[in-house]
């Protein structure tokens, strides 16, 4: 296993889930950090780092999907020994999804549970303008209407050129993304969207049903695009609760 990819891949520890978390556009693995905590003792949180932030600042972000899925796949294969989901958020939503495919390719072992948190089903139009190649301030426009950047970022210009390569990175990943045909999973996917999601409104998470041969589960909560912050416990406790008994795949 490649350890850059995980913020601690001491993974020797026996019993349980690993819980692979996916970042959205811009986030870093700390995003998960708090999950360590709040997670029950049979739950392992492995955040996964993506070239272009935190500790792999100086790499430079991936900007296809296609690349960046067989990257992670490569990245991660040593630590598909033991029982694990995936979880991810927007961009990781995808991400996500997309390496259950790929694993699926390379007969590789499947996770028994994915997560897909505020992503819209695959193959969804796109409700939001295309803003990787825009200027700098339509960026940030954008970025104030998903309302996940902390302001002091936003106005801080030192710290957003530094951000900005990784940020058109990860929404080019999003914005180039074409939906490949193919047989639906045999993953127990639960669904988690935002009730006030002003980007992936709750109508666009219908579509992850038919990605899926086993059974499709969608949960709401209170919260914006960003709810996995706000209702970070219930998330988790979502989270612990399907992983707590087995889907049977339907005909």
């Amino acid at each position: 296993m490649d350890g850059k990819w995980l913020t601690d891949h001491d993974l020797r520890q026996e019993g349980g889930h690993r819980l692979f978390c996916l970042p959205y556009a811009g986030g870093s693995a700390a995003v998960y950090h708090r999950w360590r905590t709040a997670a029950p003792g049979s739950l392992r949180v492995c955040p996964v780092e993506l070239p272009g932030r935190g500790r792999r600042l100086g790499e430079p972000p991936i900007s296809r999907l296609r690349p960046l899925v067989n990257a992670l796949a490569d990245g991660l294969e040593g630590a598909l020994d033991r029982p694990y989901a995936l979880f991810g958020h927007s961009m990781g939503g995808l991400l996500a999804f997309e390496l259950t495919r790929t694993l699926r390719e390379r007969d590789l072992p499947l996770p028994d549970h994915l997560f897909v948190s505020g992503a819209a089903g695959p193959g969804t139009p796109r409700r939001r303008p295309v803003v990787h190649d825009a200027t700098d301030e339509e960026l940030r426009r954008e970025l104030r209407f998903l309302n996940g950047t902390p302001r002091e970022l936003l106005e801080n210009d030192e710290l957003m050129a530094l951000m900005l390569p990784t940020l058109r990175a990860d929404f080019s990943v999003l914005e180039t993304y074409e939906y490949r045909p193919g047989p639906p999973l045999p993953v127990p996917v639960t669904v988690l969207g935002g009730t006030a999601d002003p980007s992936v409104p709750l109508a666009s998470l219908h579509g992850w049903r038919e990605r899926t041969s086993a059974t499709c589960r969608l949960r709401t909560f209170p919260g914006d695009h960003f709810f996995l912050h706000s209702a970070m416990a219930d998330v988790m406790a979502a989270v612990r609760a399907a992983l707590g008994r087995p889907a049977p795949v339907t005909p």
